[in-house]
């Protein structure tokens, strides 16, 4: 028994607080150059495919890190928007995000509509990215890696314009 409970008394719990997870949904057609570009950007994230382009998982979650990943992601990308939803506190809030900084804030509701149901429940923690085929890591790749993967990646999409023609 502790001092600060005297016999027959329950002691407060305080509920653990609920983890924040971030997902930054982007337009690109292929998971390697985003995990390439985290990974140059030292940003630890894991990355996959989907309908609506590609779910980037941010590892860090600390205030301000989920922002890193969507700031680097869209100045490597000019031009093309970005969307970050973060969950905290029970909340879901979303942003774009183009050329490297914050728009406006989105109705997460909205957003999450016509998104991929794996999105959501990213969001919520009722799954992982362990659940997810073809998932692309940042962690562990070096800048040379990386370097490999984006040339990879812009080959294949030159090839699949040339074919489109």
């Amino acid at each position: 028994m502790s001092a600060a409970t005297g016999p027959g008394e329950v002691p407060e719990v305080t509920p653990a607080a609920e983890p924040v997870r971030a997902v930054v949904v982007t337009q690109l057609g292929a998971a390697e150059p985003v995990a390439a570009i985290c990974a140059i950007a030292g940003l630890e994230v894991d990355a996959v495919l989907s309908a609506v382009g590609v779910l980037v998982w941010c590892r860090d979650t600390a205030p301000g890190a989920p922002e890193q990943v969507a700031a680097a992601l869209t100045r490597a990308t000019p031009g093309l928007p970005a969307v970050l939803l973060v969950h905290r506190d029970g909340r879901i809030v979303a942003h774009t995000w183009l050329d490297g900084a914050a728009g406006d804030e989105l109705a997460s509701g909205l957003v999450l509509d016509g998104a991929p149901e794996a999105l959501s429940n990213l969001l919520i923690g009722t799954e992982t990215m362990d659940g997810f085929p073809d998932v692309v890591t940042s962690v562990g790749v070096g800048r040379l890696k990386a370097m490999r993967m984006m040339a990879k990646a812009g080959r294949a999409a030159r090839r699949d314009r040339k074919k489109a023609v």
